[in-house]
């Protein structure tokens, strides 16, 4: 089996970097991409799907140190959905990536001049569960 995913899309929050009880790094952000679409009546409409990114290891701790909100970056790994009751009884969804490449399309202030940042093929290491992630 395969699972695969490849995103493009603008940080929509800080990177917020954790160590697990193993002292091992993983940094957590989110990402927006966007889709622009006409409808059958000619109304334009935008649509934007929301994604959870989690990076390991090196990778971790370079998407921490130069990425920031706003920066625009494509990320390559494996999805997982989540579904949950929040406290108010409603079903939430999240989806998340599990990062093995981050590569940084947009500089500070959107200059460009950063060019293709961190790649990596850490994964989160064996042992540790996704489960016990802080956040």
């Amino acid at each position: 089996m395969y699972n695969k995913i490849t995103i493009i899309g603008n940080l929509g929050t800080d990177p917020e970097m954790r160590y697990m009880p193993s002292g091992d790094a993983v940094t957590g952000f989110s990402v927006a991409t966007n889709r622009r679409y006409r409808t059958r009546d000619g109304e334009q409409r935008d649509e934007t799907e929301w994604f959870r990114v989690n990076a390991w290891g090196r990778l971790a701790e370079t998407t921490n140190q130069y990425l920031q909100k706003g920066r625009l970056v494509y990320v390559e790994g494996s999805l997982s959905s989540r579904s949950w009751v929040g406290q108010d009884g409603q079903t939430r969804f999240s989806n998340e990536i599990r990062a093995q490449e981050v590569k940084f399309l947009s500089g500070s202030g959107d200059t460009g001049g950063f060019g293709a940042g961190a790649a990596g093929p850490d994964g989160p290491p064996a042992g540790d569960d996704e489960d016990d992630l802080p956040w």
